[in-house]
């Protein structure tokens, strides 16, 4: 338990023993008031004893008894599990026992000893708070451990008063200060005590008075005219007893009825109440003791304080005043008063000497004893804090501060001391409650002395006879009591603003006001010239009681700034550096990056919690800051920088330090536009050169990460087995890990956070697009060409009918696919063909993605943050300012990826349309449709079959290449069609009343591609067809028509003529003429054939489906190629010519693809 709640926790206690006592509740209590009992020595378990046992006699001696026996241990809880008892510290961390010898107690009598000097205003390290107790006439001190709370009482700066010879506790002060208080109250005239007042209720008005104070609070009119209540307040304030305010009250009215018109000083107040009240007054011997004691003290405290030369003599009498068996035994009543009188003629003559005054017509003993008069005077401000929130002034403080204001004459105050005092007063209550309001009426009291025209004679006096002694360093220094007052709370302040950062990380609306109030207070203009230090730390820092002007003023307080930033980052700074290595164990990182991250959060609650603070006295506080935090990273990371190679730790340090370095270059500019000062000049720091140690580093890094990705991507590629990876999800997964090691690495690369060029940029780009090619080249390399899948052209045959059925006929020959090849087709499924066009288009779709991530990211680092700050030098160099050169690496490298994505995508397209129809459905369109009769193998049996891929198709592809994949499969489709015409075999031959059945066999599949306006655009389906309807229209013309349009093609042969592929078809193509030719039912096509071209007829063959698609070289296709045939309108010398080179190719069957 700290101090504070243990003198809290006092004074509740004795209290409610007080109203325990005086309720009732236990019969047989002394007559006398309750109060006069000396609570810390009576045992709270004994009382509750007497109420559970119905109210039983009291008796006092067997409670004391029992109080005694119980300190002796433990504190003990008893339940039913067991007893417990509570230790002063944990077991667990209290560790081992000391060695070291514990201290010797000192009694209260070792203060008589103790020299006259001042008390080092710096040395409150390790003091202990003392709590006084009542026994056998000896007044003992029991320490208490000192806590944080403690801390914070003990830390307030002594004002350097002469210090207390006869060791008055607080106790003693504020009931001696009440005393004073009545009697100054009494002597002004105003009555303190009635003899007509209505006998006062046994039960304790304590808690009543403090419980009507808080109703009042909210239904009481104005103040109240009554001194009675108004004394009565002060009571409560002061904490004092009613039965023993009652006896003072009494002693004092009748003394000032006595000596009217009389000016009281302590000495006779003292005096006075010694001879009046005597043991009978109090319930408790021991409390009576005590309360003689406490007056003497307070004679011997005035007595020694000035050079009398008899004192020895005064101390025995006073001695016998202390000592109970000879003052309440031994000695006569005639004897006590023989002693009184002559210690009455003693301060009688010590008040007359020549060389005290009179300030205000009162004692002269404030002059001797002002040390112990301030205190008393002290106490008494402290009353006009509610001891419920002590936070809080009571609502009476005004009334309460112009009574207190009697008491000026006899205790030496003076205007100018009392603004002084109760400015200490406020401050020092704020120091233990931390309330702002407490703070605010400081700071006014402190401007109040600092601007207020006091009389001078009286205040010149008080400078002169009230001097405090402060010491630093071993050098006293003389100050008058304002002044003690000042330094006293600019030491205070100067603590914390020294360091800031620690003591307002959490409460920083106070900084402000404690800035302002402490500048005021260090640059008072009241002072007598002296220097004092500023703080325990300060090595060359001062500051001027008396300045000149307000311009040296202001010079001081931003001289003042400048330290309390310089010192409290300096502060900082060591608290993160002692804990950065034990933190860097823990969390696994390097310490200079840590140590760089916690710089930035301290330059950022710099500059947007201190420094705008700061910055109105002191305008370049932020890049005072700014250079020390560089400065003091700088000297720890140059010997990191001197050997420096590519790892984790060299890369998170580089980064941390280039940001930091960032931060604190911006933080000052950014502060000096608001403030209109000037910006922050680069060339006053030696920055790092982060930029040149980590281009090479970054370097290594993105070519280490080029085989990382290649052999990841590989891997990937390598276990693809080509399935979508849900019906939502329609790519492979292969291409979702590419993508998300090729991000991750574009990630890294800016998380890195480390300076930039377009080199870096340029190896960034290259191996992504090295890592998305390679994994392009590797699906594309498993597709097949398409040429491939097309099935062997039959041989060229002359339609005739099958006259002998049992003849024995010629088979079409075919040849084997080839096994790499034909490996390749077993994979290639349209399932999984899709499956790569969807990820082909999920490609498409990152690719921007990526492109836009990497083109933001570079952004970020780029110009755009260096146009708002200056930058370090050299770093505009690595941060590409050319967006031109930027956007053509760009386009050189993400264009070309699309542009192969994009020829990849055609090309399985095709693929996919090609492989549906000239493979798949071989057997049921290309070998089935119109073989044998037209009628009889009619298109309207395939559709369903091909409306049932095409709807599966859809169902598995992207929506985004629906269209183009069904328009592949229409032109494949188309060109199956047109296969069939020109290609279908020796059972395909076509009538003139074929030819209308056969169009609407080409409608039916058109509109099957077009599905009502859902599926393709018609204009595109009619594209796709026109080579399709102008065949049928070759088929519907005369043999002669069409004979006389191949003699015509005939012209346009040429000797380098290569064969023309499917698709490439024209009606003045003489490949298609004799195909037209060799599949009409028609005796004049047959007849010209057979003359001309020797062609076999078509009954020779058996027409079996031929499932490998590559025939041997043609004999039409050598014809082609090495004969030149043109056909003239007259000449039969082409015709001619032409049948020669024919019949010298002519190997047996001919054949003409």
């Amino acid at each position: 338990m700290d101090s504070s709640l243990l003198q809290r926790y006092r004074h509740d206690r004795r209290n409610l023993l007080d109203f325990i006592l005086s309720s009732g509740l236990i019969s047989d209590v002394p007559t006398s008031s309750a109060s006069d009992f000396d609570f810390d020595a009576i045992s709270a378990d004994y009382v509750l004893e007497c109420i559970q046992s119905g109210g039983g006699a009291f008796d006092i001696s067997k409670a004391t008894m029992k109080h005694t026996d119980e300190s002796m241990f433990p504190t003990m809880i008893h339940s039913q599990s067991g007893d417990s008892f509570f230790l002063l510290s944990a077991p667990d961390s209290a560790g081992s026992p000391p060695r070291r010898v514990p201290p010797s107690v000192e009694t209260n009598r070792a203060h008589r000893d103790r020299p006259h000097m001042s008390t080092p205003p710096d040395s409150f390290t390790g003091l202990e708070a003392t709590i006084t107790g009542y026994d056998c006439g000896v007044n003992h001190s029991y320490t208490v451990p000192s806590s944080s709370n403690f801390a914070k009482k003990t830390d307030i700066p002594s004002l350097g008063l002469p210090a207390l010879r006869t060791g008055l506790s607080d106790d003693d002060l504020r009931e001696s200060a009440y005393e004073v208080l009545l009697s100054c109250i009494a002597f002004s005239g105003i009555a303190i005590h009635s003899l007509e007042n209505p006998k006062k209720d046994k039960g304790s008005r304590f808690l009543t008075g403090l419980k009507s104070r808080r109703d009042r609070r909210h239904h009481r009119s104005h103040s109240v005219e009554n001194h009675f209540e108004h004394i009565d307040t002060i009571r409560v304030q002061m904490q004092i007893s009613e039965a023993m305010d009652e006896c003072i009250r009494q002693r004092l009215m009748q003394f000032s009825m006595r000596k009217l018109h009389v000016q009281v000083d302590i000495p006779q107040i003292s005096i006075e109440l010694l001879s009046g009240i005597q043991q009978n007054d109090f319930l408790v011997e021991r409390s009576y003791t005590q309360w003689r004691k406490r007056q003497a003290n307070v004679l011997e405290e005035l007595f020694s304080s000035v050079s009398y030369p008899e004192m020895q003599e005064l101390g025995i009498l006073l001695d016998k005043i202390r000592n109970p068996e000879e003052w309440n035994i031994i000695m006569t009543p005639a004897e006590r008063s023989e002693v009184l009188l002559a210690i009455r003629q003693v301060a009688s003559l010590l008040s007359s000497m020549q060389g005290s005054s009179s300030i205000q017509g009162g004692s002269s003993y404030w002059n001797a004893g002002y040390h112990l008069n301030i205190r008393l005077y002290e106490k008494l401000l402290f009353g006009v804090f509610d001891i419920l929130d002590e936070g809080q002034l009571i609502e009476e403080h005004a009334e309460y501060l112009k009574l207190i204001k009697l008491t000026w004459a006899t205790l030496g105050i003076t205007q100018k001391m009392h603004d002084a005092l109760y400015g200490w007063v406020l401050f020092q209550q704020f120091i233990e409650t931390e309330e702002m309001l407490l703070l605010d009426q400081a700071n006014l009291q402190v401007q109040k002395v600092l601007s207020a025209n006091y009389d001078k004679g009286n205040e010149d006096h008080c400078k002169d006879n009230l001097m405090c002694m402060v010491v630093y360093n071993g050098t006293e220094t003389r100050l008058s009591l304002v002044q003690a007052i000042f330094r006293s709370i600019n030491v205070w302040c100067d603590r914390r603003l020294q360091d800031y950062h620690l003591h307002f990380s959490e409460k920083s609306s106070f900084f402000q006001r404690l800035v302002s109030m402490g500048l005021a207070v260090g640059t008072d203009n009241s002072g007598t010239g002296n220097k004092v230090k500023v703080g325990p730390s300060a090595k060359s820092f001062d500051f001027l009681f008396q300045l000149i002007n307000s311009d040296a003023i202001g010079e001081t307080a931003a001289f003042r700034v400048r330290v309390y930033v310089e010192r409290s980052v300096e502060a900082a700074c060591k608290r993160v550096e002692d804990a950065i290595n034990l933190i860097s164990k823990l969390e696994g990182k390097h310490p200079l990056a840590l140590l760089a991250s916690e710089l930035r959060m301290i330059n950022e609650r710099e500059r947007s919690l201190y420094s705008p603070v700061l910055c109105q006295w002191c305008p370049d506080a932020g890049m005072v800051v700014s250079r020390h935090l560089h400065q003091f990273y700088g000297k720890r990371l140059k010997p990191f920088l001197d050997d420096i190679s590519l790892s984790e730790d060299a890369i998170s340090v580089l980064s941390a330090a280039h940001h930091l370095e960032l931060d604190l270059i911006r933080s000052p500019n950014s502060e000096d536009e608001e403030n209109g000062v000037g910006s922050f000049s680069i060339n006053e720091i030696d920055f790092y050169q982060i930029h040149k140690i980590s281009r090479p580093i970054v370097l290594d890094w993105l070519i280490s990460q080029h085989e990382r990705m290649l052999e990841w991507t590989g891997r990937a590629f390598h276990l693809e087995v080509w399935e979508p990876l849900s019906n939502q999800q329609k790519q492979a997964a292969s291409v979702v890990e590419v993508f998300r090691i090729v991000e991750e690495t574009v990630d890294q690369l800016f998380r890195l956070s480390l300076p930039m060029d377009i080199s870096h940029l340029q190896a960034l780009l290259s191996i992504n697009f090295h890592a998305l090619d390679g994994y392009l080249l590797k699906l594309v390399s498993q597709l097949v060409e398409k040429h491939h899948l097309y099935p062997a052209a039959p041989p060229l045959t002359r339609y005739k009918e099958t006259m002998f059925p049992i003849v024995k006929k010629k088979v079409v020959e075919s040849v084997l696919l080839d096994e790499e090849v034909d490996e390749k087709l077993r994979g290639l499924t349209v399932n999984k063909l899709c499956v790569r066009l969807n990820t082909l288009q999920y490609m498409q779709k990152q690719i921007n993605i990526l492109e836009d991530g990497i083109k933001k990211s570079w952004a970020s680092m780029g110009p755009g943050n260096s146009r708002d700050c200056k930058e370090p030098p050299g770093t505009t160099d690595f941060i590409l300012t050319d967006s031109e050169s930027v956007d053509e690496l760009f386009v050189a490298t993400f264009d070309s990826i699309r542009d192969s994505v994009a020829d990849a995508i055609r090309k399985i397209c095709d693929l996919v349309g090609t492989k549906i129809i000239f493979w798949d459905l071989r057997d049921s369109f290309l070998f089935r449709l119109y073989h044998g009769t037209v009628e009889g193998a009619r298109l309207e049996n395939l559709l369903p079959q091909l409306d049932s891929i095409l709807n599966h198709v859809c169902g598995l592809i992207d929506d985004a290449l629906r269209d183009m994949v069904v328009a592949s499969i229409c032109r494949a489709a188309l060109e199956g069609y047109v296969w069939v015409l020109l290609d279908g075999g020796p059972s395909c031959a076509f009538s003139d009343s074929d030819i209308t059945m056969m169009e609407d066999d080409l409608n039916m599949l058109k509109d099957l591609f077009v599905a009502d306006g859902e599926g393709l655009p018609r204009s595109l389906v009619e594209v796709e067809s026109k080579l399709a309807h102008q065949i049928l229209s070759l088929f519907s013309l005369d043999a002669e028509s069409v004979i006389h349009m191949l003699m015509m093609a005939s012209e346009y042969l040429s000797t380098g003529f290569e064969l023309r592929i499917s698709g490439q078809r024209s009606l003045d193509d003489a490949n298609t003429l004799i195909r037209v030719l060799c599949h009409k039912k028609d005796r004049e096509a047959s007849k010209f054939l057979k003359l001309q071209y020797h062609l076999p007829a078509s009954s020779d063959y058996i027409d079996t489906p031929s499932f490998e698609p590559t025939p041997k070289s043609p004999i039409g296709a050598e014809f082609l190629k090495s004969a030149s045939a043109r056909w003239g309108e007259k000449g039969n010398s082409s015709f001619r010519l032409l049948k020669k080179r024919f019949q010298e190719v002519q190997g047996g069957s001919f054949r003409w693809s």
